[in-house]
């Protein structure tokens, strides 16, 4: 989506353009907020997540352990045994276990950080042949990022669980401490929980009425305290996780460019399938029926002129409406006046054929290139195909505009609503076309209107 520096909008609840596509996406997510009777900060304690990243935390160090152990001890001994060959296969079964470490890793973080981490690819290689495979899985840069990640996860992890079994313990220790300070006098003759002792006999027990509400309200603030301490921990967790466990950043933009390819291909497929159906259908159905009218006329010109010159003035009509659907069908391809004269006046075209007042607004100072100019046209033509078809409003707006490197386009109406992307309607197959080429769409159209579609484009693919 658009960069966090853009600072003109998309599309605002006020209609005002001032944020991005990603900030207005945001902000629809974000209604419902401030539901809670309690400020956050007084019920992160008691909240589940809270929970989970404790836990999580918790289990770093016994993870930490082993994947340390494993690593450290295997790889060791692969590079102890490269003298011989048979450290090449220690070493790739090393990293075959660091593989199995994240692998559990990955399904501990979507357990309890919430964490969905895509899992790598199987490693490529060129040729077959055991020599092939060996450097192939020795050379993987997935292979030793989950190597390092069990190396720098054993010290993380010692110190995530000692300072979460510390504050836990000390934070719920302190707060509830009236409620328990009965053992010391009864198991062991104390009057309370010793803070400090100088070893002269002289010390600090926690044993007064005054000690007692010193320690609720120290044990109070560090429980307000642990959540966040634990949050804080758990962000730096999906940041390892996701950063050295996930595929590798040039594998998953293969797989995003195929998946976009794949989407472009079927696109311009549909296209040029509804393109020999228009042609079969509509001009050439009409051209074959030109075709004999006039061998009809021909021959009857010799037989009878008036009828004959009936007959070429009906043709002459047929003529003009083939033509008229040949641009018809070349509009639907690419329009001329998008060619000739930009985004502005093409848009004002369709606007003039939408079945609702439609205002255009296009605020550019240079044109984008053809092809993100072409995307721009038929998303908004598409856009109002379906405001005339479907959202019963009285009038309609599109606007233009461009913020650094991205175009912008929203098109809104005061219609009943509803619209929806999820719903598999048009909506969802223009935001996969826009998804091809790095572009976004998001809807805004509540039960009732007004719906506000905003699209975010690259102005230069």
């Amino acid at each position: 989506m658009g960069g966090g520096g853009r600072r003109r909008q998309a599309c605002g609840m006020s209609g005002g353009r001032e944020g991005t596509v990603a900030g207005m996406a945001y902000g629809i997510q974000a209604q419902g907020d401030g539901r809670h009777r309690w400020p956050v900060a007084l019920r992160a304690p008691v909240e589940a997540r809270t929970w989970r990243e404790l836990v999580y935390a918790l289990l770093n160090l016994p993870m930490g352990v082993a994947g340390f152990a494993w690593t450290v001890t295997s790889l060791a001994l692969g590079a102890g045994l490269l003298v011989t060959f048979v450290g090449l296969p220690v070493l790739v079964m090393a990293l075959g276990g660091c593989r199995a470490i994240g692998y559990a890793e990955r399904r501990r973080a979507r357990a309890l950080l919430w964490l969905d981490v895509e899992e790598p690819g199987p490693v490529p290689r060129r040729r077959r042949g055991g020599l092939s495979w060996l450097g192939a899985q020795l050379g993987n840069g997935v292979n030793w990022r989950h190597a390092l990640y069990c190396l720098v996860h054993f010290p993380w992890g010692l110190f995530t669980s000692v300072v979460s079994v510390s504050l836990f313990t000390y934070s719920w220790g302190l707060l509830t401490y009236p409620l328990w300070r009965w053992v010391f006098p009864v198991y062991f003759g104390q009057d309370g929980l010793q803070v400090y002792d100088n070893g002269k006999g002289h010390g600090w027990r926690l044993h007064t009425p005054a000690d007692m509400v010193l320690s609720v309200v120290v044990g109070g603030g560090l429980v307000l305290l642990l959540p966040w301490v634990v949050r804080g921990m758990a962000h730096v967790d999906r940041m390892l996780v996701s950063g050295l466990l996930g595929p590798s950043r040039l594998a998953t933009r293969v797989t995003e460019l195929e998946s976009d390819r794949g989407v472009v291909v079927d696109t311009a497929a549909a296209d040029l399938r509804r393109i020999e159906r228009d042609l079969h259908d509509g001009a050439q159905a009409r051209l074959v029926a030109l075709a004999m009218d006039l061998g009809l006329a021909k021959e009857k010109l010799l037989e009878d002129p008036k009828v004959g010159a009936k007959m070429v003035e009906e043709a002459h009509g047929e003529v003009k409406i083939a033509l008229q659907e040949l641009r018809d069908l070349a509009r639907g391809i690419h329009p001329a006046i998008l060619t000739d004269r930009g985004l502005g006046p093409a848009l004002s075209a369709v606007a003039a054929r939408c079945t609702v007042p439609v205002t255009v607004t296009v605020d550019l100072p240079a044109r984008p290139v053809p092809a993100i100019e072409g995307i721009a046209y038929f998303t908004v033509s598409e856009l109002l195909q379906n405001v005339s078809k479907h959202s019963g409003a009285g009038r309609a707006s599109v606007d233009v505009w461009q913020i650094e490197d991205r175009l912008m386009l929203q098109v809104a109406d005061n219609g009943r609503g509803g619209a929806d992307l999820s719903a598999g309607s048009g909506l969802a197959g223009l935001a996969e076309r826009l998804d091809s080429v790095d572009g976004v769409l998001v809807v805004d159209s509540p039960p009732g209107g007004p719906t506000r579609v905003t699209a975010e484009l690259p102005w230069r693919v």
